[in-house]
């Protein structure tokens, strides 16, 4: 083993300079700063080491022995993603002893792995599918040895135990991101496993369903519940309206899913595409997420007044979004002393699906219990808040199937859709328009963005010259900062992760942090980095996907949730008024500390 190198970086590092290293990969010389990886130090060549459980700054273990490489000098094989460089060092990337021990190494695992990759979700989407073709592993000469463990089919998240291959992603996502520590190993030797801490059935533990351990995860071990089945068989059901709502984030990350270049994969073909599959009725998620700043924004001028008053108690005090159903588990599973914290309204996809089976029912002369409502979404904890048994405020289920990003293009690619083919159509009306505020509930601290813009102006009550709240944008975990609200001072928050959302909460407890509203969202970025959306996902690729998320925002004729026509047409002809009785029995619900 290639000890890490430990010399002292120079004074000159308060200057941004490092001492430099020279060393030669693959007849290659390279000079890089002292403590880079042996990984990134081929990188920065255009020289491919194949990682397996490696994820930067997160598992650096190098325990899948992927990405051993060939070092002169030293006896053993040793891992290019947790040893540093040294002066002078002559690294073999593509040795015969380095393609050998890689290949033993992934037959190894695919000895412990189904391998019957046509009927896996992550075929063609494999890091291991991809690694064995390219060391060319054709045959196995070891005997498989398969768990066939059981699971809970059910809930949102399916795990096959017999496709993992202990490579731990998940279980550093889920403590070390979000916090959590659902997954663990489990069994000794030969019989080691990833399962649920204690070995608790899933339903039984605190995940929140989040999705963050698939998007990392290197195989199919791990994928949402499939439900385009049922979705299918709906739309074939000549008695059933069959109608679906798209949420803002899909909008930024579903022709990743298809290949389909970005600039290409507007939403307005998406909704053509919708249609050819079959669904009767195309609506936009923004809107709801319009209605659901209109809820919103009046509960937090309400809660404002009476504090001002100094009416009510600490109990409901700061106010936090409910919008991400894997952050309203969280608090309701791991600190119920906030419950009463949480905003009653609901999140815009539940908002929906009460609205659609009432309102435009009503107005479409449909019966209601003739209508399936489906929603795409980037998030896999959707699936279980459409299931709770208080989300029936229409007299049905409000929202009765939630598909991913994934199971979307599935569904396009099953019904045999030619993107190409696809022209540019239009959202069904009356829930089909939405604002560039809605849009950017998409992102961290678009929810809160969103909100401002309409509290700001309803609190001076007329047009305010700024509309973006540069204060509440970036990727940091935690951003805080005191807004004018019409002369009023406001102080917010806006955190993503579950791990950051922790910490915020403690330091509340604590009595170090004062706020009056918070937004948290589960997921790193917000939803454009859902447990539903396409992987593989990084950094980078969330930044793009915000990158478009906000530039859908720049070009939206309106960009306020309170000009919206279509809720001004809803609130005068229908609802009445934001929080009126009407609006509380459809779009609120009440939270409750989750039983174990």
């Amino acid at each position: 083993m290639v000890e890490p190198n430990n010399t002292t970086v120079s004074d000159n590092t308060e200057n941004g300079a490092h001492n430099m290293v020279k060393l030669t990969i693959d007849n290659c010389e390279v000079v890089v700063p002292e403590h880079t990886t042996i990984l990134d130090a081929a990188k920065s060549v255009s020289i491919q080491i194949p990682t397996l459980c490696y994820l930067r700054d997160l598992n650096e273990i190098g325990g899948c022995r992927v990405c051993v490489v060939e070092v002169e000098g030293c006896d053993q094989l040793v891992a290019a993603c947790n040893n540093y460089v040294l002066d002078g060092m002559v690294v073999h990337t593509n040795s015969p002893k380095a393609r050998e021990a890689r290949r033993t190494n992934v037959q190894l695992l695919l000895s412990q792995h189904d391998s019957r990759c046509t009927s896996c979700v992550r075929s063609g989407n494999c890091n291991l599918q991809t690694i064995a073709n390219d060391l060319g592993i054709f045959y196995l000469p070891y005997e498989q040895h398969l768990a066939r463990e059981g699971w809970d089919f059910d809930f949102p998240i399916i795990r096959d135990n017999d496709k993992c291959i202990k490579c731990m992603r998940c279980i550093k996502v889920c403590e070390s991101v979000q916090g959590l520590g659902i997954w663990d190993l489990t069994n000794r030797a030969t019989h080691t496993a990833v399962g649920t801490r204690g070995r608790a059935p899933i339903g039984k533990t605190d995940c929140v369903a989040c999705g963050q351990c698939i998007t990392h995860c290197p195989t199919g071990a791990l994928r949402e519940r499939d439900d385009t089945e049922t979705v299918f068989d709906a739309i074939a059901d000549p008695d059933k309206i069959v109608l679906v709502q798209i949420a803002p984030a899909v909008r930024s990350a579903w022709g990743e899913e298809l290949g389909i270049p970005r600039e290409e994969a507007t939403v307005e073909r998406l909704a053509c595409a919708l249609r050819r599959v079959g669904f009767e009725y195309v609506f936009d998620t923004d809107f709801s997420a319009d209605l659901t700043i209109m809820e919103e924004g009046s509960e937090l001028l309400e809660r404002l007044g009476k504090a001002v008053k100094g009416e009510g108690d600490s109990h409901g005090w700061p106010m936090f979004t409910s919008c991400c159903p894997g952050w309203v588990r969280f608090v309701k599973a791991r600190y119920p002393e906030f419950v009463d914290s949480l905003s009653t309204s609901k999140s815009p996809q539940q908002m929906f699906g009460a609205v659609a089976k009432t309102y435009f029912a009503e107005r479409a002369g449909i019966d209601p219990a003739k209508i399936v409502s489906v929603s795409v979404m980037p998030c896999t904890a959707k699936k279980a808040e459409a299931a709770r048994e208080e989300m029936c405020a229409s007299g049905y289920r409000d929202v009765d199937v939630v598909i991913t990003t994934r199971e979307l293009g599935r569904m396009i690619r099953e019904a045999g859709i030619d993107f190409n083919a696809l022209e540019e159509a239009e959202f069904d009306s009356p829930l089909g328009t939405g604002t560039g505020a809605a849009v950017i509930f998409g992102t961290t601290g678009g929810v809160m963005e969103a909100a401002l813009r309409t509290v700001a102006e309803v609190v001076a009550g007329k047009e305010l010259p700024k509309l973006e709240y540069n204060e509440v944008r970036g990727m940091e975990q935690t951003r805080e900062a005191v807004i004018d609200v019409a002369g009023v001072s406001v102080k917010v928050a806006v955190v993503h992760t579950l791990k950051s959302a922790k910490m915020m909460l403690e330091r509340i407890k604590a009595g170090t942090a004062d706020y009056q509203f918070i937004e948290v969202m589960a997921c790193p970025g917000g939803c454009i980095g859902g447990g539903g959306q396409p992987v593989p996902v990084d950094a980078s690729i969330r930044q793009k996907r915000r990158e478009a998320i906000f530039n859908c925002d720049r070009t939206s004729e309106l960009r306020k949730s309170h000009e919206n026509p279509e809720i001004k047409t809803l609130y005068d002809t229908w609802l009445g008024k934001p929080l009126s009785e009407r609006a509380h029995s459809l779009l609120h619900t009440h939270y409750h500390a989750q039983n174990r």
